[in-house]
């Protein structure tokens, strides 16, 4: 392993890219930022201003990069929908990849982007954060180690907080396929599916469909004195769980995404200053039954893999508390916990016990978990960037981080099960592959 730091240029400065970007500042040993796009400039110069990059090295687009690489790989955290035009673009010039998901928003580009990476003999890595997280990774051991035999079913549910599902899927950038370009399922849990199928490996999934639509945050569930907008016209604004006031400004929850109207100001808003913006012009002072939302807000999957195994996916948008729960049925015993909770069950059957032996764990941190305390995912977004950084040094890849080819199974899955939620059929993932024929 090479004991230089590795550099990476990061495309798309936004929360995410950030958020890996912290790892350079904890590892400047191990890697470096040496250049930043981002077509805003408030953003593009206050990334160059942290992490030092010289005038000459700040872009707006990845079009401005020069055509020999800066670096050995790109960071690419830039919106959905150009996904793909940028990777396509970046991989051109030279850049591995680290590309945040979903890797596309349909799998026509998203297999064309596999076959160029190949064809270039390119490094490109997916953002599957919660591989990494040790809720996860240890789950993941005890499969691949057979302690539950062979996989047979996997039962996942994904909640989303009331107030996560207002902030991104009802007020936010992903309320809207036409927004976006993203279903609800592929925007909120391709991390899901990726998982599902990660787990049933080395089963690969076959044919998916799914259930599902936008039942309650529609204006004819819109308690009677609501309004428009919760500081303006609503009657009831003092009392209700979704009040932008309460959310965004009294609780402070999801403040990355409310307050981009006023990145401009340079420094951190006042609450009176939070408090017009959601008077006027910001789309997260809307009532969120009265909004132009037109994503599914509950969303039931399933999918059959090679092995005969089944998997199934719960998504709903309306829980108290966010989480995500797992029951991973072998020929051997089960798997089931609570990531929230930090704890799953291994129950194990044999002939030679009369009942099943079962063992409660807590999910154990690791000696360097201080490191990643805070950061999202618990901790799985930096230790995804040590892995790829750790693979671009020359090391080998963890059980977490697959090729390319092994992260587009759950997409393909995810993409199935979307359109048979719209078409009311089982879809075969073969359909989807015609772009590698």
């Amino acid at each position: 392993m090479t004991s230089e730091p590795v550099g990476l240029v990061l495309v798309g400065l936004g929360h995410r890219t950030l958020g890996y970007a912290d790892y350079v500042e904890q590892h400047p040993d191990r890697a470096t930022v040496v250049a930043v796009v981002d077509p805003d400039p408030v953003r593009r110069e206050a990334a160059a201003t942290r992490f030092a990059v010289p005038p000459e090295r700040r872009y707006a687009l990845v079009s401005d990069l020069p055509d020999q690489p800066l670096a050995r790989a790109a960071v690419n955290g830039t919106m959905d929908a150009i996904h793909v035009e940028t990777s396509l673009e970046l991989l051109d010039r030279g850049y591995d990849l680290l590309l945040e998901k979903p890797i596309a928003l349909e799998p026509t580009s998203m297999l064309q982007l596999q076959r160029r990476a190949e064809d270039l003999g390119r490094l490109v890595v997916v953002c599957h954060v919660l591989r990494h997280a040790p809720f996860y990774a240890q789950i993941k051991e005890r499969v691949a180690a057979g302690q539950i035999g062979t996989v047979t079913s996997l039962d996942m549910a994904e909640l989303v907080s009331y107030s996560h599902m207002a902030t991104s899927y009802v007020r936010g950038r992903w309320r809207s396929r036409d927004e976006c370009g993203s279903s609800f399922l592929m925007a909120k849990s391709c991390h899901d599916m990726d998982l599902m199928a990660w787990l049933a490996a080395p089963g690969r999934p076959v044919r998916a469909t799914s259930t599902g639509s936008l039942t309650w945050f529609r204006e004819e569930n819109a308690p009677a004195g609501s309004g428009s907008k919760c500081l303006v016209d609503c009657q009831i604004e003092a009392g209700c769980p979704y009040s932008a006031r309460r959310i965004y400004v009294e609780l402070g929850r999801h403040d990355f995404y409310p307050w981009e109207s006023l990145e401009h100001l340079g420094v951190e808003p006042t609450r009176e200053q939070k408090l017009e913006s959601l008077r006027t012009d910001n789309p997260f002072g809307r009532c969120v039954w009265r909004s132009d939302n037109d994503v599914a807000d509950r969303q039931a999957v399933v999918v059959e893999f090679d092995t005969g195994a089944v998997g199934t996916l719960s998504l709903t948008g309306t829980a108290a508390r966010g989480d995500r729960t797992i029951q991973i049925v072998g020929t051997e015993g089960e798997i089931t916990g609570s990531l929230a909770e930090e704890r799953f069950e291994v129950r194990r059957f044999s002939a030679d016990q009369p009942r099943a032996v079962v063992e409660s764990v807590s999910v154990s941190a690791p000696a360097d978990a201080a490191k990643y305390a805070g950061h999202g995912h618990g901790g799985g977004d930096l230790r995804l960037m040590a892995d790829f950084v750790a693979l671009l040094r020359g090391g080998r890849p963890t059980l977490s981080t697959t090729a390319l080819a092994d992260s587009i199974n759950g997409h393909l899955a995810g993409f199935a099960a979307e359109q048979g939620r719209l078409s009311g059929r089982w879809v075969e993932l073969d359909e989807l592959r015609v772009a590698l024929d």
